[in-house]
C-alpha cells in the first residue's frame, strides 16, 4: 500500500507539473502571438520608412564611398605621420639614454681622478718621510736572512726523519688492517653458522610440536611414506592454499543484511527510472504533438498567405506574378523568402525591385496577410507615396474593394487616395504657430453640391 501511496502522490505531482508546463506553452503561445503582430506592424512601418528613403541611399552611398576613400587616405597619411613620429622618438629616446651613460662615465671618471691624485699626494709624502731608515731595515734585513737559511737546513733534516718514520708506521697500520678483515671475515662465518644452527633447532622443535598435534607417531609415518614422495612439492601446495586463504580476508557476517539493502535499493532506483523514463516519453510525445501542430498550423497560414499574395499581386501590377518561398528544410526554423516579378521584368526577388514596386509588393503582402486574420480597421500611413499614377488607381481599387469589409484610416498626400475616402481630416495653420483640425464628410459635401 505504501508503494502504491508514493506511486499515486508521484503521479499526481508528475500530474500537476505537466499542467504547470501546458500552461506555460499557452502563455508563450500568447506572447509569441503579440510578438507576432508586433512584428507584422514593425514591418510595414519598415516597408513605409524603406519606401521613403529609397530616394536618398543612392546619393548617401556616393557620399559614403567618397567619405570612405577619404578616411582611407586619411588613415594611411596618419600611420605614416605616427610612424616617422614613433621613429623620431625612438631616435630621441637613444640619444638621451647615450647621453646619460657618457654623463654617467664622466662623473666616475671624475671621481677616479680624484682618487688617484690624493693616493699620489699620499704616496710622495711617504716617499719623503721613509729614505732615512732605510738603512736600518736592510742590516736587519740581512741578518733575518741568515738566520732563516739555517733555519731551513735544520727543518729539511727533520723532515727526512718524520718521512722515514711515517713510512714505517703506514706498513704497521696496513698489517694490523689486514689482521683486523681476517678476523672479522672469521667472526662473520662463525655468527652464520651459530644463526642456521639455531634456526634448525628452532624449526625442528616447531615441527615436532605440529606432528604432535596430529596424533600420529613419527616412526609409523615414516614406515608408511611413499618412496616417490616429494616434500618440495607439498611444501609449494601449502604455501598455495595459505595464499588462497590469506586472499580471501575476513569473512564478512553483514554481507548479507547489505546485499538485502542494496537489492532493495535497486529496485527503488528501477522503479524510480521506470517512472521518469515513462514521464520523459510522455513529454516528449506533447513535444511532437505540439510539433505537428506548430507546422499544420504554419502550413495552412503559409499556403493562405501565398494564395492571397498571388491573387492580390497581379491585380495591384496590373500582370506580373508573386509567391512565397521557404529558405530551408525544417518548416519551424526556415525563412521566408518573397518571390516577385512585375510584368515586363525578369528579376525573381525583391531586393531587384525599385522602391514604388517593393512598396507595392508588401502591401500585396500585408493585404493578403489582413485577409488572413481581419481586424476592425486597418491604419496606413502614406503607403502610396513612392507610387506612380497607375499604381495609385489600382491600390485605390483595392482598399475599396476591401473597404466593405474592414474600415480603412489612411494618411497620405496623394489626391487620387483623398478621392477615395468618405471623410478627410486635416491639419490647417491659419496662424504662424497655430494649428487646428478641419474634418469633411465628403459624401455630404457632394450631397451640399448637388443642391
Amino acid at each position: 500500500m505504501g508503494a502504491l501511496r508514493t506511486k499515486s502522490e508521484q503521479t499526481d505531482e508528475r500530474v500537476s507539473r505537466i499542467g504547470a508546463e501546458t500552461e506555460e506553452l499557452e502563455r508563450d503561445y500568447q506572447s509569441r502571438s503579440g510578438a507576432i503582430a508586433e512584428a507584422r506592424a514593425r514591418l510595414q512601418e519598415g516597408i513605409d520608412a524603406m519606401a521613403e528613403f529609397e530616394a536618398a541611399r543612392v546619393e548617401l552611398e556616393q557620399e559614403r564611398e567618397e567619405l570612405r576613400q577619404n578616411l582611407s587616405f586619411k588613415r594611411s597619411q596618419a600611420q605614416t605621420d605616427r610612424d616617422s613620429a614613433q621613429e623620431v622618438a625612438i631616435k630621441v629616446e637613444s640619444k638621451r639614454s647615450a647621453l646619460q651613460s657618457i654623463s654617467a662615465g664622466l662623473e666616475r671618471l671624475r671621481n677616479q681622478l680624484e682618487q688617484l691624485q690624493q693616493r699620489r699626494d699620499e704616496l710622495t709624502r711617504q716617499l719623503a718621510d721613509g729614505e732615512a731608515p732605510l738603512q736600518a731595515l736592510a742590516t736587519t734585513l740581512e741578518e733575518a736572512l741568515q738566520k732563516r737559511v739555517q733555519v731551513e737546513q735544520e727543518l729539511a733534516a727533520a723532515r727526512t726523519a718524520v718521512e722515514s718514520a711515517e713510512g714505517r708506521m703506514r706498513t704497521l697500520d696496513q698489517r694490523r688492517v689486514d689482521a683486523e678483515g681476517a678476523v672479522e671475515v672469521a667472526r662473520a662465518g662463525l655468527e652464520d653458522v651459530r644463526m642456521a644452527a639455531q634456526e634448525l633447532k628452532v624449526r625442528r622443535e616447531t615441527l615436532l610440536e605440529q606432528f604432535k598435534a596430529t596424533q600420529f607417531e613419527l616412526a609409523t609415518v615414516y614406515q608408511e611414506m611413499a618412496p616417490e614422495a616429494d616434500v618440495p612439492t607439498w611444501e609449494t601446495n601449502l604455501a598455495e592454499v595459505a595464499g588462497k586463504i590469506e586472499r580471501l580476508g575476513q569473512v564478512n557476517l553483514a554481507a548479507i543484511d547489505e546485499f538485502k539493502e542494496q537489492s532493495e535499493r535497486k529496485e527503488y532506483l528501477d522503479r524510480q527510472f521506470k517512472d521518469l523514463t515513462d514521464a520523459l516519453e510522455t513529454l516528449e510525445a506533447a513535444i511532437r504533438k505540439i510539433d505537428r501542430e506548430t507546422r499544420a498550423r504554419f502550413q495552412d497560414t503559409f499556403d493562405r498567405v501565398n494564395a492571397g499574395l498571388k491573387e492580390r499581386f497581379p491585380r495591384l501590377f496590373g500582370g506580373g506574378h508573386a509567391y512565397l518561398e521557404l529558405a530551408g528544410d525544417d518548416i519551424l526554423n526556415a525563412g521566408v523568402s518573397i518571390m516577385a516579378r512585375p510584368p515586363g521584368k525578369r528579376n525573381s526577388t525583391i531586393n531587384q525591385l525599385s522602391g514604388g514596386e517593393k512598396a507595392l509588393t508588401a502591401v500585396a503582402l500585408v493585404f493578403s496577410i489582413f485577409e488572413l486574420n481581419p481586424a476592425p480597421f486597418c491604419l496606413l500611413d502614406e503607403v502610396d507615396a513612392p507610387l506612380d499614377d497607375n499604381n495609385v488607381g489600382r491600390f485605390c481599387d483595392t482598399v475599396k474593394d476591401m473597404s466593405s469589409r474592414v474600415q480603412f484610416i489612411f494618411i497620405t498626400h496623394n489626391k487620387t487616395t483623398m478621392e477615395l475616402a468618405s471623410q478627410l481630416i486635416g491639419v490647417t495653420m491659419n496662424e504662424p504657430g497655430v494649428s487646428r483640425l478641419v474634418a469633411v464628410d465628403v459624401d455630404e459635401a457632394v450631397r451640399m453640391a448637388a443642391m
